[in-house]
């Protein structure tokens, strides 16, 4: 199916690895052309390369923490237009109440949640005159409320509310907003969680797998099933989608 997307331009944040990368890649190969964003400069480069090397298309790359004012303000100061926005970077660490103190929940925030809200603050205006999209990837863990997770499912689902409240304002303005929920992909950040849960409750890190064999379809999701989904929803394809959450858990 073609998806449309040649000769847009995308911008993705957290896209030196994981999902952030497998988006922009599948974007690339849709003909988009794609500014990578993330903090680590040489991670960036790398998946620059990585990108052009498979798709014949070389990334723009901006190195900017989106925690901080000045990283958010260093992306928008660039010219180049933005059909679509994929807001992605963010790790909310595990942990209940009473593990999270307050410094960790608002350093995890001020990258996800107001990272989310602050790049989309500065780029809708844009984004919305070029009858782009913004497409929140968020987690699933907005809609499972595990106090075991509290700080990020509390994070997920103010973004879920903030999406569907943007929603209307941001179609009258010419764009569209839309989630989406990831359970657990199989990302390298993913894959070191499940490492030290094996280690500590079956006493070996090389038993990590097992921890998944309870998920839907026996493991996690891959990231290119996030990407695909992404790119489906940032297309004209989808074009009647606003302010909807598509959840992506395998029905776990």
């Amino acid at each position: 199916m073609d998806l449309n997307l040649s000769g847009l331009n995308a911008l993705v944040t957290g896209a030196s690895k994981g999902i952030g990368l497998a988006t922009a890649r599948t974007l690339a190969q849709e003909g988009v052309q794609v500014t990578l964003v993330a903090r680590d400069c040489d991670r960036l480069a790398d998946a620059a390369a990585q990108i052009e090397g498979d798709t014949g298309l070389r990334p723009d790359v901006v190195a900017a923490d989106l925690a901080t004012r000045e990283g958010v303000e260093r992306v928008a100061a660039r010219e180049t237009p933005v059909d679509i926005l994929v807001n992605n970077a963010g790790a909310i660490p595990p942990g209940d109440l009473a593990s999270i103190d307050e410094d960790r929940w608002r350093a995890a925030w001020d990258l996800k949640v107001f990272g989310y809200i602050n790049m989309t603050r500065a780029l809708a205006p844009r984004i919305a005159e070029r009858g782009g999209v913004i497409v929140n990837v968020i987690g699933a863990g907005g809609e499972a409320l595990s106090a075991d997770y509290i700080c990020g499912a509390v994070g997920n689902a103010a973004l879920m509310a903030f999406t569907r409240a943007y929603a209307k304002q941001f179609n009258s303005m010419g764009g569209r907003i839309v989630g989406l929920n990831p359970g657990l992909v199989a990302t390298e950040r993913m894959q070191v969680f499940l490492k030290s849960r094996a280690a500590a409750e079956l006493g070996d890190e090389g038993r990590a797998d097992e921890l998944t064999r309870g998920l839907p379809y026996g493991r996690a999701a891959d990231p290119q099933e996030v990407a695909d989904a992404v790119a489906f929803l940032a297309s004209p394809r989808s074009g009647y989608t606003n302010g909807t959450i598509l959840s992506l858990h395998g029905g776990g």
